[in-house]
């Protein structure tokens, strides 16, 4: 029997997000702006209602393309908030051709966004000995310096609990369980369909 972070039983879908790449490092600048984004998104909803949407989010953001993005006007934006397979939310919606144009601007300040968001964490993942769901916290001190520094450079939906949430899923800070089979590995673990 595998033994995972308790979340991630709730469904197939929170399995395999969990299984393969909750936690798990990412150094790639459009998944980076990806969960940027999908976190964002999230505010005020269940990481599971964005799973289930992110295919959708895929196509209406271009793949993540921050690049494309950053392009979107007003009609693309008016068309967006008539796409019932995204959060229709203006200003989730505004804040991400928004914080495209953030992301740009410190891709290029820094040579890519990875080497300035893994700069909070030294360039390299922490390791957390949480036991319990209870003892995960929702922001810490690195989470809040985060989110001061992204909302000064422009961003918007980046507040210290998004961060915390964003850093969890790039891998930046590992909070599997102790108990979880995914605790110290830090690489992808592609498990056959039971």
């Amino acid at each position: 029997m595998i033994k995972r972070c308790a979340w991630a039983e709730a469904n197939p879908l929170m399995t395999r997000y969990h299984d393969t790449e909750w936690g798990v490092p990412a150094h790639d600048d459009r998944v980076l702006f990806e969960f940027l984004i999908l976190e964002g998104a999230q505010a005020g909803l269940s990481w599971s209602t964005i799973l289930n949407k992110r295919a959708n989010y895929r196509a209406a953001f271009a793949n993540f393309d921050p690049h494309k993005v950053a392009r979107y006007d007003g009609r693309k934006i008016a068309a967006l908030m008539r796409n019932p397979g995204i959060v229709r939310n203006r200003l989730k919606i505004d804040a991400t051709v928004g914080n495209a144009h953030a992301f740009i601007a410190v891709q290029q300040q820094f040579g890519s966004f990875d080497r300035f968001i893994w700069q909070f964490v030294d360039g390299k993942p922490q390791l957390n000995r949480r036991r319990t769901m209870r003892e995960v916290p929702t922001s810490t001190i690195l989470s809040d310096k985060m989110s001061n520094e992204l909302k000064k450079l422009g961003f918007r939906f980046v507040g210290t609990t998004i961060c915390y949430a964003f850093m969890q899923a790039t891998g930046m800070v590992n909070d599997h369980l102790v108990t979880c089979f995914r605790h110290k590995s830090g690489k992808r673990a592609y498990l056959p369909d039971c």
